[in-house]
């Protein structure tokens, strides 16, 4: 018997991906760079605080939206995506705007901030893995940019670690487009179980519910099996589109 507890996809678990914890590096680092180097009264504040904040959050609830629509995960990563590209311009208007210095992407400087997550060894730590170090203990691997008393330093690192999450949501985006694709929709996967299910509870091997269903003519997408509600048929059963309203394929048994 299926398990009625168990999922037909999995959520959450955001909190032990690299591009959350690097995206709360952000938010952390943003909300004390403001906090220390920019008027309190200014819009640019609360501008830069949202974007930091929307980029973690949206990953949030883009991995607990995963369970019943795939599209709405994809939705919200790509706004993360898109939010902590603004903040990016925001820390660039910054230095540019005040005269400072912006270190080169593949400069010595920006560098050593990129391959922290490459570089960190400790005897009490597996350096190949950051994912399960207490947000405390990453912060501590920044700490020495992050916490010092150069708004110039605090802004170019910041704009490091930007460029490293929003790598690792490139590589999240393709991958759900990827799955999309491949498995369909949650719309999609649960019809598949429903008949699936279906085909276990039915004896009858000539039941149109133990036949593979057929691709649709019209989108080509996942059909199920129908039964006429009303009309001349009604009652008898056939294939529907599993796409429905949005596409009204049909196909009789």
């Amino acid at each position: 018997m299926k398990d009625p507890h168990k999922k037909l996809r999995p959520s959450g678990g955001y909190r032990k991906t690299a591009s959350f914890q690097t995206s709360t590096i952000i938010y952390d680092s943003t909300y004390w760079f403001c906090e220390r180097f920019l008027d309190s009264r200014s819009r640019t504040v609360d501008q830069m605080v949202q974007a930091a904040r929307s980029g973690r959050q949206n990953i949030a609830e883009g991995s607990r939206a995963s369970a019943t629509s795939s599209q709405t995960e994809l939705r919200l990563v790509n706004v993360a995506r898109a939010s902590l590209e603004e903040l990016l311009l925001d820390y660039e208007d910054y230095l540019r705007h005040r005269h400072l210095e912006q270190w080169d992407a593949e400069g010595p400087e920006a560098m050593e901030v990129r391959n922290v997550p490459y570089s960190f060894k400790n005897d009490q730590l597996d350096p190949s893995d950051l994912t399960d170090l207490t947000d405390h203990q990453r912060w501590a691997l920044y700490s020495r940019w992050l916490d010092h008393e150069s708004a110039a330093i605090r802004a170019n690192a910041t704009i490091c670690i930007i460029h490293q999450a929003n790598y690792l949501l490139d590589r999240q985006i393709a991958a759900l487009e990827a799955a999309f694709i491949e498995d369909g929709g949650y719309s999609e996967q649960l019809a598949t179980e429903r008949l699936k299910q279906r085909q276990k509870d039915r004896s009858d091997p000539s039941h149109p519910s133990d036949q593979k269903p057929p691709a649709c003519p019209q989108c080509g997408g996942l059909m199920a099996l129908r039964t006429a509600k009303s009309g001349k048929n009604t009652g008898s059963q056939f294939w529907g589109c599993t796409h429905y309203p949005e596409c009204k394929g049909t196909s009789p048994i």
